[in-house]
This record gives structure tokens, sequence and C-alpha cells, in this order.
């Protein structure tokens, strides 16, 4: 059993990670940043859930780049395929479920 305080949690550099748990081959990870990630694809789908900060999820869709603003308690989900960057406004912290050894 692991009780986790999220908002005590912050990292050495942007995109620091705590390693909850993994189940099979997916990872369960929160992350502390207080800078943009990089445009990426991952290599499976990826649930991305704001639990302290602002984050500016940027997508491409159709070719086109949109934007989401997510909040606390905000979910955003990618697909296999979705090329994304998530920038944070300030400190944020992130629970990533994704596929082990995604970027």
């Amino acid at each position: 059993m692991k009780i986790i305080n999220s908002k005590k949690f912050t990292g050495n550099k942007a995109w620091d990670a705590l390693d909850i748990t993994k189940f099979n081959t997916t990872t369960i990870r929160l992350h502390w940043t207080d800078q943009p990630y990089i445009w990426h694809v991952n290599d499976g789908e990826e649930v991305f859930a704001v639990v302290d900060g602002i984050v500016n999820m940027y997508y491409k869709e159709d070719g086109l780049t949109k934007n989401v603003l997510l909040n606390v308690g905000d979910i955003f989900f990618a697909s296999i395929g979705t090329e994304h960057v998530a920038h944070p406004q300030g400190e944020a912290r992130i629970l990533v479920i994704e596929q082990e050894g995604s970027i």
C-alpha cells in the first residue's frame, strides 16, 4: 500500500517522476515539472491527468496544431499516433499512465 501526497512531490529537474506502480507493461508515474516537454508520439496510448497546476496541452489533429487548457482534475487521452506536447503554466504535477519505456 502507498499513500502519496502529490502536492509535496517535487523533482530535481523538469519532468522528474515518482514511479507509483507497474501493471504488466503499463507504468503509472507522478511527474513534476515547471518546463514544457518535447513534441512526441508515444509507443502506445497515454492518459495524462493534472493533479496540481495548469497545463496547456498542444496536439496535432488532421494536420492542424490545436491546444486545450487542462486544470486540476482534467484528463487528456492520447491515442496511438497522437503527436502532443505539454506546457505547464508554472509548476504542475501530472499523473501519467502509459506503456513502459514511452518517452
